[in-house]
């Protein structure tokens, strides 16, 4: 299910909210226009295929929010492997662990690894709190990565960017990229075609969501000009641990679910942070996204289903 936050962006250009009992949507963007069917109706075509999304896992978290995280990214896990339809692989969109301790990414590999899929990750802040940490962490999940993290790679057709916007943090913690990051970028897109569909993932939104609780990226509008020639651009972001979408001329931004805790609504707290839900209905606030693209026409299918 998605949730509609007033305020937040252009009404015009805003998926609205669509609230059904008992089940979820699945959003598909062509060129731009979103329609919405149920959970289950979007299936990969023969020469299609579909991937996977998780984000923010926290391994290492334990507090009233979620006494272990580690219980609900098994959870999520066992939900991804009876997926129907094979998924190409799996995406995250980074806090892996919450202190970026070695047993915390050692616990988060074993788990994640039960979905028997290959996983392309981006940072988030808590997976690289400081240089060491960062090394750490590039040498477990960003092999192959260029400068600071960041790497694109190909699949059917459709070219994905992990991009790192974790590292040199802004006022209220906004997410940042930086000259060298959008230098790489602009070079790593030139080769491409303006018919390329185009996926990008990182941990913190590249629109701005709430800029006073750090949920945006400093120098999106740079990236997003480097996409702009681009018929079919996707986001893919974490970091605030709920749905959130929004249109954007030929740019889709999708939000994700956590798989530790849910954080609250912009404006309905004082502050970001684990929110507290009534007993029993974690798995609720908790989930994961199935995405499917069809090459003829170019769609995107963005399924996300709660643990529940």
């Amino acid at each position: 299910m998605s949730h509609d936050h007033e305020g937040e962006f252009d009404r015009r250009q805003t998926l609205k909210c669509m609230l059904w009992a008992g089940t979820g949507v699945v959003w598909t963007v062509a060129g731009g226009v979103p329609s919405s069917r149920l959970i289950g109706s979007a299936k990969a075509a023969e020469t299609g295929f579909s991937f996977v999304q998780i984000s923010d896992s926290h391994i290492g978290f334990a507090k009233p929010a979620n006494p272990d995280a580690r219980v609900t990214l098994d959870a999520a896990i066992d939900k991804i492997a009876a997926m129907p339809g094979n998924p190409a692989f799996m995406i995250h969109t980074g806090d892996i662990s919450h202190t970026a301790k070695a047993s915390e990414f050692d616990d988060a590999q074993q788990m994640i690894g039960g979905a028997k899929l290959d996983v392309h990750y981006a940072p988030g802040e808590h997976d690289i709190l400081d240089p060491k940490t960062r090394t750490v962490y590039l040498e477990r999940f960003g092999k192959g990565a260029t400068g600071g993290g960041w790497y694109s790679f190909d699949q059917g057709g459709v070219h994905f960017v992990s991009l790192n916007n974790v590292v040199d943090l802004k006022k209220n913690g906004l997410g940042s990229l930086g000259a060298e990051e959008l230098e790489w970028l602009e070079g790593d897109l030139k080769g491409k075609s303006a018919s390329t569909p185009i996926v990008i993932f990182s941990h913190i939104p590249l629109w701005m969501i709430a800029p006073e609780w750090g949920w945006g990226t400093e120098d999106s509008a740079q990236a997003l000009a480097l996409l702009s020639r681009f018929g079919s651009v996707t986001v893919l972001n974490g970091h605030i641990h709920q749905l959130m979408q929004k249109v954007e001329g030929n740019v889709t931004f999708h939000t994700a679910r956590s798989t530790a805790f849910p954080q609250p609504a912009p404006g309905t707290a004082p502050a970001p942070g684990p929110k507290l839900v009534p007993a029993g209905e974690l798995h609720k606030w908790l989930g994961v996204r199935e995405v499917v693209y069809a090459p003829t026409p170019t769609n995107l299918a963005v399924t996300d289903s709660d643990l529940a």
